[in-house]
């Protein structure tokens, strides 16, 4: 008899799969709160990761990292009518502590506005205190009644950037920085995503947001998911906390806002984006392992070979692990780290020391060839660039050939209901049209330009929208 997949295959049930996959790769289990997560070692590696690339990339724009209270006073939350009415059905909320009914409940945050404007009205005075640009790392509650590991959790993990300018225009620009500079640069380089950056419908948007700027990526399902947003607040919330400045001229203006946030939705992402019946498949510039050298057995020549091309691949700037538990069996071994998605592994036995080589396996390509153990340290940087380079050829040739340019209604349901994309005139679908779809399970997940840029307005003649069916 044939022996059982160790996943099951994603052709036959993609969702199994993916739970499959989540559990078997250590990512993660549930937690005893229903809609809650336990992030395993390994998963938390690849949010440890995430967040150095992200953080950097976020100072990069003058930004800095603070943090604000779990819990927020409910009444702060009635001060902007589209927020508290857009988060109402997702809040927890907190009536007691110390034994005692407290005097004003307090919510768990679901996002930071309220509180972190709280503050900004207290730090800004002048035209000298501006911009001020802040961002949390933190975790947040939206009470959710479809949990799924990662994608829909009621806590889940994110950082969220909160600034405050002179400015419309300055404001505008930075939300778009953000979207560009921090998230999708972020997305195409090192997650090796390839992403549709588009601009929300007002249906769509942020409550409380002016404009919503998106990142939409395609699901190996061809289901598509939003990974990152960047929201122009306006000054919807600088009316509600009276967040003012003395201009240069000596007036009293209020200041014009953003913020903008991504989660550990990514680690969904990456598992649905890249991986295959196999596993994972860990972008080489992402991976906090990008190759494991594993000993086949345990004697001393080879387990002092292992320890030695650790070491000089570590030296060649390769994040290395030594796999040198011939306690177990080297198939399980093998297995466990191809369901990891670590791109490269390196197998040494007995016979390869005599012939001066190693069996060289690429995850991400597939396939095994024996290397000449000199030639490795200089082999495999190479080698993990290249395998970059393909997961982001495949993420777009996948959206690309199942992305359908349509001009009805029926057509883009059509190609939305079969597992794809479709691309309608936003003339065309408008927003009926978008209303109807929801009928369908389907919703219009962003604006673009005829040429593919963001549009600067949401009813720009030659916009597109891009329809699909979403997580």
């Amino acid at each position: 008899m044939a022996k059982a997949p160790v996943l099951t295959p994603q052709a036959d049930d993609f969702p199994r799969w993916y739970q499959d996959l989540i559990t078997k790769a250590e990512l993660a289990d549930n937690g005893p709160v229903r809609g809650t997560m336990v992030i395993r070692p390994y998963g938390y590696g690849l949010w440890e990761r995430m967040q150095a690339e992200m953080d950097a990339r976020i100072k990069e724009t003058g930004t800095q990292n603070a943090y604000f209270p779990l819990l927020i006073p409910e009444s702060y939350l009635a001060r902007e009518a589209d927020h508290v009415e857009g988060f109402a059905p997702e809040l927890a909320v907190v009536t007691h502590g110390g034994g005692k009914e407290l005097e004003e409940p307090a919510v768990v945050r679901p996002t930071s506005e309220m509180i972190i404007n709280e503050y900004f009205a207290k730090w800004v005075q002048s035209y000298r205190d501006l911009p001020l640009l802040i961002n949390q790392w933190a975790n947040v509650v939206r009470w959710e009644l479809r949990p799924r590991l990662f994608l829909r959790t009621s806590e889940f993990l994110w950082q969220e950037g909160h600034t405050a300018h002179a400015t419309y225009e300055e404001a505008r620009d930075f939300a778009a920085r953000i979207h560009r500079r921090v998230y999708e640069d972020f997305m195409l380089n090192v997650l090796a995503m390839d992403v549709v950056p588009g601009r929300k419908t007002v249906k769509e948007r942020f409550a409380g947001a002016v404009n919503t700027l998106t990142l939409e990526g395609m699901m190996g399902d061809g289901k598509a998911l939003q990974m990152a947003t960047s929201h122009e607040l306006g000054q919807n919330f600088a009316k509600a906390f009276n967040t003012r400045y003395l201009s240069r001229d000596g007036r009293q203006e209020l200041v014009w806002q953003t913020s903008w946030g991504s989660t550990t939705r990514m680690i969904g992402a990456l598992v649905m984006m890249h991986g295959d019946d196999n596993g994972l498949r860990v972008p080489p510039r992402l991976a906090q392992i990008q190759a494991v050298v594993l000993a086949i057995k345990g004697e001393e020549p080879v387990l002092a070979k292992v320890r030695e091309l650790g070491d000089r691949l570590k030296a060649a700037g390769v994040r290395v692990h030594v796999d040198d538990r011939t306690d177990i069996p080297f198939g399980r071994r093998a297995v466990d780290w191809e369901l990891k998605g670590v791109p490269v592994r390196i197998e040494i036995g007995p016979r390869d020391l005599e012939n001066g080589t190693a069996m060289l396996a690429r995850r991400i390509p597939g396939g095994k060839e024996p290397v000449s153990l000199d030639a490795l340290a200089e082999l495999i940087p190479k080698a993990l660039e290249e395998d970059q380079a393909l997961l982001l050829k495949q993420s777009r040739e996948r959206r690309e050939s199942r992305t359908t340019e349509v001009s009805t209604f029926e057509e883009a349901v059509e190609a939305a209901t079969a597992g794809g994309w479709a691309r309608i005139p936003w003339a065309v679908l408008g927003e009926q049209g978008e209303a109807e779809l929801a009928e369908h399970a389907v919703t219009v997940r962003c604006l673009v330009a005829e040429d593919g840029s963001v549009p600067d307005d949401g009813d720009a003649p030659g916009n597109v929208a891009v329809v699909a069916r979403a997580y």
